[in-house]
């Protein structure tokens, strides 16, 4: 059987990962206020950001299709994530005004966590094109590192991040060619040493941060974990500035395949949340807004262990709260819009009947039940 009659099917193993990465974005997020304040708190963060948006990159990658654009995805693609993104934008906007007094309009720059909605928009658009070449992998990580040598790429439209991280999505996608991960996931017995090596990898890194954290503060690590300045940017404008970052996306790949080699392949509690991850990812930072605006947490008298532990507490609640099934359904509009009025009519008889009901699956690719 191959890859992609497989991630077809409901693979548990994958709604966990989606719940891992999922919840490593809402605690990196909770904690961003005590970073500054906190080794405690930037080691983990640190640790985090090194790998959390690649990895989520990857499982979106698995699930994408490079076949060319036919009027059913096209469509998908505006009201998965053209219309979610307008949404969210005009919201962020008008919070920005009222609580900030920002009053500028300006729908190419992503507020907060939006960019990675346009990240995944880019990714459908130009994956049938690398699949077209040879060596698409390695073509997308040349274009990766490349984009930092030009401060003219910028945040518009999140196109320098999506540049950034492209090549996590295309190694997603080739892993669904290759069937490396549902080789893994029907090992049988598990590769008990392979997991080892993945809890030593995951050990060595925290270890890493732990000892020369005074030095990744200094040279701000954490902006080069956000794939979205150039090197000038970030300090760095020498010609071997491209070579860190190879070095970044190189430990990515390798921190990812370690949570994947430890994440449980029968389903567990959490596995059912692993399909709300769209719903968590745009309305966790509404939650987190105020608590990072108002400066409830911060400074020395309030960074300190008991702080970074309920803010951890907060956002592992706050996440099971969002993927619950009453919020899905408050939100499904927003989150899920389904403006038949928006589209040609006969659409409809070409490419069978636009479906009201809410999509089946989000844009990372996870495949929700139908619920009753």
């Amino acid at each position: 059987m191959g890859g992609t009659a497989l991630a077809r099917s409901r693979v548990p193993l994958w709604d966990t990962a989606r719940f891992v990465a999922i919840a490593l974005v809402v605690v990196g997020h909770a904690i961003q206020r005590l970073i500054g304040d906190s080794d405690a708190a930037l080691v983990l963060y640190l640790f985090i950001y090194a790998f959390h948006m690649p990895l989520f990159a990857i499982i979106s990658g698995y699930f994408s299709r490079p076949g060319p654009p036919n009027e059913r995805r096209m469509r998908r693609v505006v009201t998965d994530i053209v219309i979610p993104y307008a949404i969210f934008e005009t919201i962020w906007t008008a919070v920005q005004a009222i609580v900030e007094g920002n009053w500028s309009v300006n729908p190419t720059q992503p507020s907060w966590t939006l960019w990675f909605l346009l990240a995944l928009g880019i990714f459908r658009l130009v994956l049938p094109y690398l699949a077209l070449v040879r060596w698409p992998l390695a073509w997308a990580v040349v274009l990766s590192v490349g984009v930092g040598y030009f401060s003219n790429v910028d945040s518009t439209f999140s196109l320098s991040r999506a540049i950034g991280i492209l090549p996590f999505f295309v190694l997603g996608w080739k892993l669904d060619e290759w069937g490396l991960v549902d080789r893994w996931r029907l090992a049988d017995p598990p590769a008990r040493l392979v997991r080892s090596i993945a809890v030593v990898v995951l050990v060595a890194w925290l270890a890493v941060l732990i000892v020369f954290i005074d030095v990744w503060r200094a040279i701000d690590l954490r902006f080069w974990f956000f794939y979205d300045d150039a090197y000038r940017e970030l300090g760095q404008d020498a010609w071997w500035a491209g070579l860190v970052r190879l070095a970044l996306i190189a430990l990515a790949v390798l921190l990812s395949a370690a949570v994947l080699a430890l994440v449980p392949r029968r389903p567990t509690l959490v596995t059912p949340l692993g399909q709300a991850t769209m719903y968590v990812y745009l309305l966790h930072s509404f939650v987190l807004y105020p608590i990072r605006e108002s400066g409830v947490v911060g400074g020395d008298d309030r960074s300190g262990w008991p702080w970074l532990v309920g803010l951890i507490v907060l956002a592992l609640l706050t996440m099971v709260g969002l993927a619950s099934r009453p919020v899905r359904r408050l939100f499904r509009p927003l989150v899920e819009p389904r403006p038949r009025w928006l589209f040609r009519p006969d659409l409809d008889t070409r490419t069978g009947p636009l479906r009201l009901e809410p999509s089946r699956v989000d844009p990372t690719g996870s495949r929700r039940d139908r619920e009753r």
